[in-house]
């Protein structure tokens, strides 16, 4: 299942579907929440808080434009709400602290895309150099995730020789990739 923007849109959504989504933002969640806290077993709670609220109120929202955004957000205000109930912190003090975090995780959010922009074009360009026979395993396996057996009949090859020319591609790949390091 692919997760849309649009993913609470529909109104009957499955279990399954939504055991996806949290298994796609469950380190991610947990990695910006312990940020503002170190207490893990807070942290947990207020994750699967986040997402049990979300399931039961699912019929009541509307559409959502970014999924990681709302999911981020709401993890912050839920972890705020928990500092607000254990302690005495007032409402300026919570209100910094929500624009710092906020300012903090576009700037965290932006980087990351940023980075993850710039692996992906490296490794097309080194995919590009490959030959055809090599990009197609490595389609077939990463992409497409078919198994060895599958290729074997896709490819009209042995299983060794399909084995074989996984392990040449991923080596080449490999090499490519550290020739434009020593090159930087």
């Amino acid at each position: 299942m692919q997760v849309t923007n649009n993913y609470f849109q529909i109104q009957t959504t499955k279990m399954i579907d939504f055991s996806q989504l949290y298994n796609k933002h469950i380190d991610q969640l947990f990695a910006f929440g312990s940020r503002f806290t170190s207490n893990r077993e807070m942290l947990k709670d207020c994750i699967h808080d986040v997402f049990v609220k979300l399931y039961t109120r699912k019929d009541n929202l509307g559409p959502i434009d970014n999924v990681d955004n709302y999911l981020f957000i709401s993890l912050r205000n839920r972890i705020h709400d928990e500092f607000r109930k254990n302690s005495k912190m007032t409402e300026d003090e919570i209100t910094d602290t929500n624009m710092q975090t906020v300012a903090e995780y576009e700037e965290y959010y932006h980087e990351k895309m940023e980075k993850q922009q710039e692996l992906t074009d490296s490794v097309e360009k080194y995919f590009e150099k490959l030959s055809p026979r090599q990009r197609q395993i490595i389609n077939l396996y990463y992409i497409e995730q078919r198994k060895y057996e599958d290729i074997c009949r896709i490819m009209g090859i042995n299983y060794q020789s399909v084995r074989n020319l996984m392990h040449r591609s991923i080596s080449r790949l490999r090499e490519y990739a550290g020739e434009i390091e020593q090159a930087v």
